[in-house]
């Protein structure tokens, strides 16, 4: 009986511990950008035993959040060459503050 308690007691630690793996595993097989967020929160629901943190990791493993900044980049390209402006066809890197590191320029060509 004991040894039948004690596998017991292991296998149910083992389905918890997988089951609380289940985002942090989606989120890894795609890929996701926001890995460490989902694992942020599934580790938040494992050690304060609230489901709303493992629901919401799952949310964001499972959702892929849309790209915004190509079409608004594309938008920019358009109206520079409508306006005559010469365009940058490589896409300005993004600094670690998530902003584009872009020069602007003042009309009479200064600054």
């Amino acid at each position: 009986m004991t040894v039948f308690g004690i596998v017991l007691i292991i296998g149910i630690g083992v389905l918890y511990l997988t089951l609380h793996s289940i985002p942090e595993r989606m989120a890894h097989k795609s890929s996701h950008p926001q890995l460490q967020i989902v694992g942020i929160l599934a580790l938040i629901a494992l050690f304060t035993h609230n489901n709303i943190f493992w629901v919401a990791a799952v949310l964001v493993a499972g959702f892929q959040f849309p790209d915004v900044i190509s079409p608004l980049q594309s938008i920019a390209r358009s109206l520079a060459k409508l306006t005559g402006r010469p365009v940058e066809e490589e896409i300005p890197e993004v600094s670690d503050a998530g902003a584009p590191e872009v020069a602007f320029q003042h009309r009479d060509g200064e600054g």
